[in-house]
């Protein structure tokens, strides 16, 4: 972009002038003829202004470009004059990324340069997840009368990067007990090895002598043998809800219900690697998004740039239509057969709670993990309150598990409560 207009400063001084010396003359006042004759001055250098000069160069540095959600880094700006004239006013607004708060400092500055010289602002940006290219700075230079104008941009391709830690604040992920034969951390109805009593049957020839029940030997003179409620993994897929209708924040500035059940999404698939479980993530969207159950270190790298950086987790609601009876057939091919579901949603419209209804009516225990997003300020949030509450009810009265999550809190203290909750 290159624009030159006119500012209209000195629009009818020409005639205001011509007037201020025609009195001047009549009434033989020399202050007055004086007063004419400056402002026709004036006016005619305001008209032979030529448009300023576009020879600046703009040089922009980032403390940390490689950031975690919530870290802020300073973004240090330079403008240098690299061209033969002197800015007597230029003024320059820096191209921060949509989607980034700046928390201190001013992404603009208003100064003069004489050739060669160079001046400098800087600002401190908080980051949030995913890549964020920075914009060209836009910049307006005024020559001396004021008179024009020149608006152009000043191009230096940067960009910051913030990836989630998938760090996990839950030490224990509410799952259902639809697990695979592997020793994990999901306890079950079914006796065997671990470490939590379950019941006691008759001694077997081959039984571990270590799992025989002496106490009652020594007491009754009958031999058995103790099991303990076995432990095993999961193969758990995290659903997060990622429609349009899912986009919903509490206050203008704060994070979507979308950004937070993501990071809910990060901090339940750490944990549940961690425990030994199968872990998978899948996007419920106009876009795709599908990582399969896995485990180790490498799946954890490809979990964290898939939620940074997969364009069905956006920081923004998708245009693209919605089409729920393909997304779902899209789903079921590719959810394991022994597959769970934890289900990411802020459960604010009809169909969300429908998702989860679906999914356990096809074999799939469904946890939900709702963040809540609703307000009580007005009637109108009232009453989406409610709805929200209702679809809650209604949810775990048809046996689906349902965690009903503010997000000012710890994800992991809720967890822990819902946990006892359940356990009685």
């Amino acid at each position: 972009m290159n624009v030159v207009r006119e500012t209209n400063r000195w629009h009818g001084v020409s005639a205001m002038a011509l007037l201020a010396a025609g009195v001047g003359v009549f009434t033989e006042s020399p202050v007055t003829l004086l007063v004419g004759v400056v402002g026709v001055a004036f006016a005619a250098y305001a008209r032979t202004a030529t448009p300023p000069s576009t020879d600046f160069e703009l040089t922009r540095t980032v403390a940390e470009s490689a950031l975690g959600p919530g870290d802020e880094t300073t973004v240090e700006v330079t403008v240098e004059n690299v061209g033969e004239t002197t800015a007597p006013d230029l003024r320059i607004v820096d191209g921060v990324p949509d989607g980034l708060r700046v928390t201190a400092g001013s992404p603009r500055i208003g100064t003069a340069l004489r050739p060669g010289k160079r001046a400098t602002f800087s600002y401190t940006l908080e980051a949030v997840r995913g890549d964020h290219v920075f914009g060209p700075a836009q910049a307006i230079a005024r020559d001396f009368s004021g008179a024009v104008e020149r608006e152009f941009e000043l191009e230096d391709e940067t960009t910051i990067t913030c990836t989630p830690r998938l760090q996990s604040t839950a030490d224990d992920v509410p799952l259902r007990e639809q697990t695979i034969r592997h020793v994990g951390q999901v306890t079950t109805r079914e006796g065997g090895t671990g470490v939590e009593f379950f019941a006691t049957r008759d001694y077997r020839p081959g039984d571990p002598l270590s799992r025989i029940d002496w106490k009652r030997k020594a007491r009754t003179g009958e031999l058995t043998t103790v099991e303990f409620r076995e432990e095993r993994t999961a193969t758990v897929v995290l659903l997060v809800d990622v429609r349009e209708q899912a986009y919903l924040t509490a206050a203008t500035e704060d994070p979507s219900a979308v950004e937070h059940s993501i990071r809910a999404a990060g901090d339940v698939f750490s944990a549940l690697l961690d425990n030994g479980d199968r872990v998978g993530i899948a996007a419920l969207g106009p876009e795709e998004a599908w990582l399969a159950p896995g485990t180790g270190e490498t799946h954890r790298a490809e979990a964290r740039n898939l939620l940074s950086h997969a364009a069905a987790f956006a920081q923004r609601p998708p245009d693209e239509m919605f089409y729920s009876t393909v997304k779902l057939r899209w789903l079921r091919r590719r959810l394991p057969s022994d597959a769970q579901v934890v289900y990411l949603s802020p459960l604010c419209d009809r169909f969300a709670p429908e998702v989860a209804r679906r999914l356990d009516a096809m074999g799939h225990p469904v946890t939900v993990i709702s963040p809540n997003p609703t307000t009580d300020e007005t009637m109108g949030q009232r009453l989406a309150r409610a709805e929200r509450t209702q679809r809650i009810t209604s949810l775990r009265a048809g046996g689906v598990r349902v965690v009903d999550w503010n997000p000012d809190d710890p994800l992991g203290v809720t967890l822990a409560k819902m946990n006892r909750r359940w356990a009685r």
